[in-house]
């Protein structure tokens, strides 16, 4: 049938169609009218007075400006920010503005996209890894800004918050635990190594190291934010994700769940990103009703449950777990097989040198490159992969 279609629609390669015509004839962008510069569009007319704002637009009026509408106790940006590596400041961006940028383009980041959140090879509308960040700084910004909080390093805490995350989800912890000194977390390896090279500001590095409920609060209220945000985000989403794969049904939802937050994820956000909202605002601490904390628990414990610890997710767990080690132990013994190894690795002189970068390896990948990796080095067996929907 698709081979029939193809005859019946042929695709001429050798001469650019009229819609690459005209998308080439764009190349070079306009020329303004009457002035000596290109604009995007033959009739751009936007016009904005640069001039007159420039001296409230700049990063230090901008500085002074957030001070003025910041809550007390929200944190302030100043400078270049406390770095580890000292940095001259940016000219128009604020210092956490430029940690949520550096985080948007770096490869930790973009590698989110192929990691599972609960469905290894999720299905074109399951979450991965990357949009669960991406739903998370929205969470956080919705509490934060309508709080005076620092927007900015809000979203730069949530996108980063799980950058350290390995391939197979939170299995990858377990893979990797027995390699690192003190046990492998996701929370402090991605502040401490997978995005060590950004040189960070420490509020950042900081809620992104603590934003797990089992490590120590983090230093600021934006950090706090995001620990809330990152719960919220999982809880209604996991569960949508469930829902459209069969796995649960919407009425098997707690009832405390259903009568207070209902069983659309549009509500059942709004719902708890409104009483974080009116909980500070009632009490000043960063927190949550005793009423909707109870339903949120209940939610996350429905979903740990019936979707998390379900018997299929514990098998696709121990898949992950048995090929992650083994390719550790493959490339602590190959350190040469890691490509575009750092200047400082390059001479492996120590097992345990060997043995961290094999780490960072692995902890690095995608959950596909890692069972390519697996096929292809270990021969590793199809049946010992962990599958999902396109495998």
């Amino acid at each position: 049938m698709l081979r029939r279609w193809g005859m019946m629609c042929p695709v001429s390669t050798s001469t650019p169609s009229e819609r690459n015509r005209r998308w080439a004839a764009t190349m070079e962008g306009f020329e303004g009218a009457g002035d000596a510069l290109t604009v995007a569009h033959q009739n751009s007319s936007a016009r904005v007075d640069a001039l007159a704002l420039e001296a409230t637009r700049t990063r230090q009026a901008r500085e002074q400006l957030l001070e003025s509408l910041l809550a007390p106790g929200a944190t302030r940006a100043e400078g270049a920010g406390q770095r580890a590596r000292e940095e001259e400041p940016d000219t128009w961006r604020t210092c956490f503005e430029r940690d949520r940028d550096r985080i948007l383009h770096s490869n930790a980041f973009r590698r989110l996209a192929g990691k599972t959140q609960v469905f290894v090879f999720p299905d074109d509308h399951m979450r991965t890894r990357l949009t669960h960040a991406l739903e998370v700084a929205q969470v956080a910004a919705g509490i934060a800004r309508p709080l005076g909080l620092n927007v900015a390093l809000t979203e730069a805490i949530a996108l980063g918050h799980d950058c350290g995350h390995g391939p197979g989800g939170h299995a990858s912890e377990e893979a990797l635990d027995p390699f690192v000194e003190g046990g492998f977390d996701h929370a402090t390896w991605g502040a401490d190594v997978a995005l060590r090279e950004l040189n960070l500001c420490h509020e950042t590095l900081d809620g992104i190291r603590n934003h797990s409920w089992s490590r120590p609060a983090p230093s600021t209220p934006e950090g706090e934010v995001v620990s809330w945000a990152d719960r919220i985000a999982y809880v209604c989403h996991d569960f949508e994700d469930a829902v459209s794969a069969g796995v649960v049904d919407v009425t098997e939802l707690p009832t405390i769940v259903r009568e207070r937050c209902g069983t659309r994820r549009g509500h059942q956000l709004g719902s708890f990103i409104n009483a974080v909202i009116d909980t500070v605002r009632a009490h000043g601490v960063i927190g949550m009703d005793a009423r909707h904390a109870e339903a949120l628990a209940a939610f996350r414990g429905f979903n740990y449950e019936r979707i998390y610890l379900r018997g299929s997710s514990r098998d696709q767990a121990h898949k992950v777990v048995s090929m992650l080690r083994v390719l550790v132990e493959y490339y602590a013994a190959h350190p040469l097989a890691i490509p575009n190894l750092d200047a400082d690795d390059a001479h492996l002189d120590s097992q345990s040198a060997a043995l961290r970068v094999a780490v960072q390896y692995v902890a690095g990948m995608t959950d596909r490159f890692a069972c390519q990796a697996a096929q292809s080095l270990l021969e590793w067996p199809d049946d010992q992969l962990p599958s999902g929907i396109d495998r």
